[in-house]
């Protein structure tokens, strides 16, 4: 442990020294509540980067830490619950004075140790102090269904009592566990379900009086901890359960929750997504794209095939919007191309995003997470299509009146019957999806009354942006069945409707004859 320069007690080494400088002593959940309430009064958010948390889980947990409580954050994953404890340290003073060599952060006023104590009682005024940063009283564990008491607490050191020479009634034989090592700071214990019921059982002294109970050792050392725990809803595995003494003496649970709309799940995904600078400069990714990966997660998170209980995290938005830019990427550095855009088509690069983040109810494992995978996508641009375009439901409902008068048609024309009457003739189109930009653009403009439509909508759009939602056109009308979409072999194929389906019965015929034959 460095000794640290600090302004006002750079020349405080030793324990009269530090009498003489007036320093008072208290316990980190003061130094908390005292930092906090200077963060509240100066306007500070001592939470930051945290998004949509602003009017919910930010002010029950500013309330909790008032109160001197320790808390449990309990949520699904990917709810920044252990961003929200680790962001704590912030509230801690930035320097403490412990005992040099101390292993618990001995308080040179209150020492628990028996090193410290037999240190104090032999130096006296002349007991070496150190200074310890705010960042090294922090302690995390994830619980996992192996740790043990010893791991937490402590547990007797043979080979510790050997070296010594002292028998394993001395309390210097003692190893002290992560829980007392944090002492005088912040100790977060993630996934608390996961840990053993007696292990958990272990936890009942240390919060309800500050004590740690060792094999036979008669301690009495009232740990200075503020405790973080996070934890999913009890329900959500059976792997384990808080049990409920343990849940009665943690004083404030604080319940997460994921965004709540499309614009802070947006902030949320641009702050956390590791975009390069080399794919900055390369690759441009428009708003319409980002919105649509969003929308996948609320889809998904709605979805009949995906286990709620489980959740969402917002990890899956941030990992396809870094496949999104590097599917666009890859494709450009195929082709050196020193620009490019994310098309639409570029979003099946986003699947293996998604299905990695996602657990399936049984008839979702039916259905396969590939499928299910491009379903959310495909009920993304669906949803969206809407806030961009006509309503094509409403352009069905307009076409299956068969009011023929002049005014009906003046008022109700299907502003997509020149696209769908294309497809009708006929055409089709194939886009690669490793096609050159160029090539895309030409073939998007192959489609009679795509661009009319985007410049009737965006007469703004430069031609990057018209190109963007003249495909994003296609996929709307193909999420709304006005034409056909297929997937196959690295392309996706536009026909129409009702061409596709009898092809696809035409097929079915031919092979049956093959099997006759």
């Amino acid at each position: 442990m460095k000794k640290a320069k600090i302004a006002q007690y750079d020349s405080i080494y030793n324990l009269g020294q530090l009498k003489a400088s007036g320093y008072q002593s208290k316990s980190v959940k003061e130094e908390v509540r005292n930092n906090l309430i200077r963060t509240i009064q100066e306007k500070e958010n001592p939470f930051v980067g945290i998004m949509g948390y602003e009017d919910t889980v930010i002010p029950d947990t500013e309330r909790a830490l008032l109160s001197q409580h320790n808390i449990l954050f309990l949520g699904l994953r990917g709810q920044a619950k252990t961003r929200m404890a680790r962001q704590m340290i912030d509230l801690l003073d930035e320097y403490i004075p412990v005992i040099a060599g101390s292993e618990v952060n001995d308080d040179p006023f209150k020492p628990l140790s028996r090193y410290a104590h037999d240190l104090i009682a032999e130096k006296g005024d002349d007991t070496p102090i150190e200074w310890v940063h705010r960042t090294a009283r922090y302690g995390e564990k994830l619980a996992t269904p192996d740790v043990s008491v010893a791991d937490l607490i402590g547990d007797i050191d043979p080979i510790k009592a050997a070296n010594l020479k002292l028998s394993f009634s001395d309390e210097k034989v003692i190893h002290y566990g992560i829980i007392p090592r944090s002492n005088r700071g912040i100790f977060v214990i993630n996934e608390l379900p996961d840990l053993q019921a007696r292990i958990q059982v272990a936890l009942f002294n240390i919060l309800q009086e500050g004590d740690i109970q060792i094999r036979g050792f008669k301690l009495r050392m009232p740990l200075d901890i503020v405790f973080v725990f996070t934890a999913n809803p009890e329900d959500y595995t059976n792997r384990g359960s808080i049990v409920t003494p343990l849940k009665d003496r943690i004083e404030s649970q604080i319940l997460t929750h994921y965004p709540k709309n499309i614009e802070t799940s947006l902030a949320i995904t641009e702050q956390e997504a590791n975009i390069l600078p080399a794919q900055k400069e390369r690759v441009n990714i428009s708003d319409l794209v980002k919105r649509i990966i969003e929308q996948v997660a609320f889809e998904a998170r709605s979805n009949e095939y995906v286990d709620r209980k489980s959740g969402v995290s917002a990890r899956l938005t941030i990992a396809a919007l870094e496949n999104a830019v590097s599917s666009a990427e890859r494709r450009a550095i195929i082709h050196n191309e020193t620009s490019t855009q994310v098309w639409i088509s570029d979003l099946t690069g986003i699947i293996p995003a998604i299905t990695g983040k996602i657990e399936l109810v049984y008839e979702g494992e039916q259905e396969g997470p590939y499928q299910v995978a491009v379903n959310l996508i495909d009920k993304s641009v669906r949803n969206l299509f809407i806030q961009f375009f006509p309503n094509p439901e409403q352009a069905k409902k307009r076409r299956n009146t068969g009011k023929k008068s002049t005014e009906e048609v003046a008022v109700n024309e299907n502003p997509y019957k020149m696209i769908t009457r294309w497809f009708d003739g006929g055409n089709h189109i194939e886009l690669l999806l490793d096609m050159k930009d160029a090539a895309k653009i030409e073939t998007l403009y192959q489609v009679d009354g795509l661009y009319a439509l985007v410049k009737k909508h965006y007469p703004h759009a430069n031609a990057n942006e018209n190109a963007l939602l003249m495909e994003f056109v296609l996929h709307g009308l193909a999420a709304y069945s006005m034409i056909s979409k297929k997937s196959i072999d690295g392309k996706l194929s536009f026909n129409d409707l009702m061409g596709s389906m009898m092809n696809f019965e035409n097929l079915g015929t031919e092979e049956e004859e093959e099997e006759d034959i």
